[in-house]
């Protein structure tokens, strides 16, 4: 897929690496120069150019990509015009970073496609890792739902899948299980990698390092985790 970064800072330019290292073309954009040649090397394509300005916005080709992201935080005024422009130019798809509440309520009246609120995820993992005392992961489906993927305690391990029990004991319900493999990069680095266990059997055996991904309310996860 092809994308358009907009504000190179911390957030774009990590959104930018990550995006052009699994294989997508990056194209970015930021007023500054010494962000701009951060990245330059390592996406497609990288502009200096501020995108306020209604000529130089043009010198990017926004219909000719699948996605537009304006990943401009620290300048309210930036983002809500870059965005305004965006859609006065009809540009289908368009994705917005909001930094707090009231920038989210501007750029929802843009009717976007998203908006991005990485502070408000980043807080919310730190809750979770602070409340469980684990790393997960969680997405928010409305306000009682989630579904949460999470490495399985030590206490699970050994333990058939269709001994959880999850569905009746607590609500949840079991989406997938992602199972760890140890790889090696081009330079001979270890790393773990996790991948979804395919026509998984009832009576597989839980291993270290496994992760569940899981769906139902906070509060009966919360519940399942306490019982551990």
């Amino acid at each position: 897929m092809k994308y358009i970064i907009i504000g190179l800072g911390n957030y774009g330019h990590v959104l930018a690496e990550e995006l052009s290292a699994l294989g997508h073309e990056v194209i970015g954009a930021d007023i500054t120069a010494a962000r701009v040649d951060s990245v330059k090397d390592k996406i497609a394509t990288a502009f200096i150019l501020d995108a306020t300005d209604e000529q130089a916005l043009d010198a990017l080709p926004l219909n000719t990509v699948d996605v537009v992201v304006v990943a401009i935080g620290e300048n309210f005024g930036a983002s809500v015009r870059v965005v305004a422009m965006l859609k006065q130019k009809k540009v289908e798809h368009i994705y917005a970073r909001a930094i707090d509440s009231v920038h989210k309520a501007v750029l929802q009246a843009f009717e976007l496609e998203r908006i991005l609120t990485p502070e408000e995820d980043a807080a919310r993992d730190l809750v979770h890792l602070m409340e469980f005392g684990a790393n997960m992961e969680t997405f928010k489906v409305d306000k009682d739902y989630y579904v949460i993927k999470f490495t399985v305690p030590a206490k699970l391990v050994g333990y058939n899948v269709n001994e959880l029990n999850l569905d009746k004991l607590f609500g949840l319900k079991l989406l997938a299980l992602k199972r760890s493999s140890v790889l090696k990069n081009f330079a001979g680095v270890s790393f773990t990698e996790h991948d979804i266990a395919n026509e998984l059997s009832e009576d597989e055996p839980i291993k270290v390092d496994d992760q569940l991904v899981c769906f139902g309310r906070y509060d009966d996860f919360r519940k399942f985790w306490k019982a551990l």
